[in-house]
């Protein structure tokens, strides 16, 4: 209780902080009533869907979700206009304090200057609120196709120019438009790759989250198959299950769920991708993630069957383990692939000049290729998203990568 509390007193301040900017630029009291009403139908929706919603409790659903993003564009619109008003207040307080002190017969007021101030807020405060509901609207979908070559001395000759797509982090339960995500599928198969790869987190907590979007996900093909792995949202570990029989038959559903729609599961396994004699080991882990997150990953028992000089391609969920065990390990893993950051689904990228996200104060490699000892990492930026119902400047990835053999002149 008190942390709501808390939570109504400093949003109630940062709008009514809000509510003096729009007063400051506008006479006109229908403004003002518009705002205060969208202010509290906002945290109303919010306080409702996270106390005696639909599904109350630890699982996210679809108005959960929704609430928490419209309630995060309208704090960010917020706080952007206090930023900049607190500096005119402080520095309205400074002034008055020198006049007081110094005995100055001039008034520190600067009514024009307060205007000023209040309309760039407000423009710039609409700057991220719109790009927030854009986010929300379309960005979620804007899916993009990223290709990356990688060229390596020991790629065996016949995989020469092969192609992987990779997919991460579905999140089938926040779905809500069919024809995006058909059209998405459709673009998967458009790359024509060799391989598809599927690196976890099909659902955000449930099996029968994914059960909707089975049949379309059944019609993803690639030449040498598909594969996947569990992320950590996978094993149900965020819900409240009565019993945990019922959390472990969850998990069970999804492993036969994936088998249903085609894809080959690893679970601490390994395959080998085979071109007459020459072949690549194909490794996959159990989540393994630092930070509170699932430690199941077991690299040494997945590479059981893999030989020191195969060439190895790992599928890990989490990119932590590339840092933390991988990297490290006795065997030589030439390329991993990773998810699970989804680039925070905030950011801003421009290829060659800008690539920032809040997800780099979290994760060291949190987006696209990495290179270090002689490995490489792909860390998607994620197909689906979580938490906040939309993607601003982080957008939804499918990665083609082909491997090359290293030209020796």
């Amino acid at each position: 209780m008190l942390r709501w509390i808390i939570f109504l007193i400093v949003y109630f301040v940062l709008g009514l902080y809000t509510l003096q900017a729009l007063k400051t630029i506008s006479r006109y009291p229908w403004v003002y009533y518009i705002f205060m009403a969208i202010a509290l139908l906002v945290v109303g929706n919010f306080i409702y869907q996270f106390t005696l919603g639909e599904t109350p409790g630890r699982v996210l659903s679809r108005p959960k979700s929704y609430a928490f993003g419209f309630l995060i564009t309208m704090m960010v619109f917020e706080m952007v206009t206090i930023l900049f008003l607190f500096s005119e207040d402080l520095f309205r307080l400074v002034s008055a304090t020198y006049s007081n002190f110094f005995g100055a017969s001039k008034e520190f007021t600067f009514p024009q200057r307060r205007r000023f101030l209040s309309t760039i807020a407000l423009g710039i405060a609409a700057i991220p609120f719109g790009a927030l509901l854009y986010g929300m609207y379309k960005g979620k979908y804007n899916f993009k196709v990223l290709k990356y070559t990688l060229e390596f001395d020991d790629l065996p000759d016949a995989f020469d120019g092969y192609r992987i797509t990779q997919i991460s982090d579905v999140h089938s339960g926040s779905f809500d438009n069919r024809d995006k995500i058909e059209y998405a599928v459709e673009l998967i198969n458009r790359q024509e790759s060799d391989v598809l790869l599927f690196t976890g987190d099909m659902v955000n907590n449930m099996a029968v989250e994914m059960d909707p979007w089975a049949d379309l996900f059944s019609t993803l093909d690639a030449t040498d198959g598909k594969y996947s792995i569990l992320g950590n949202h996978d094993y149900g570990d965020y819900v409240e299950w009565e019993t945990e029989e019922a959390k472990e038959k969850n998990l069970e559903d999804l492993k036969k769920l994936q088998k249903d729609i085609g894809f080959d599961l690893l679970l601490n396994e390994s395959r080998f991708l085979q071109k007459g004699k020459d072949r690549i080991a194909l490794v996959g882990v159990e989540n393994w993630g630092k930070g509170g997150f699932k430690n199941a990953g077991d690299l040494k028992k997945a590479a059981e069957k893999v030989s020191q000089d195969d060439f190895k391609i790992l599928m890990s969920h989490d990119p932590t383990h590339w840092e933390e065990k991988v990297l490290s390990d006795d065997y030589h893993y030439h390329l991993t692939l990773s998810g699970h950051t989804h680039g925070m689904q905030f950011g801003i990228e421009i290829p060659g000049w800008v690539k920032w996200s809040p997800a780099k104060w979290r994760y060291k490699h949190w987006a696209g290729i990495y290179s270090e000892k002689g490995a490489y990492i792909n860390v998607n930026r994620g197909f689906g998203f979580l938490g906040y119902p939309g993607r601003v400047g982080i957008w939804p990835e499918i990665t083609v990568i082909t491997l090359k053999k290293k030209s020796l002149v």
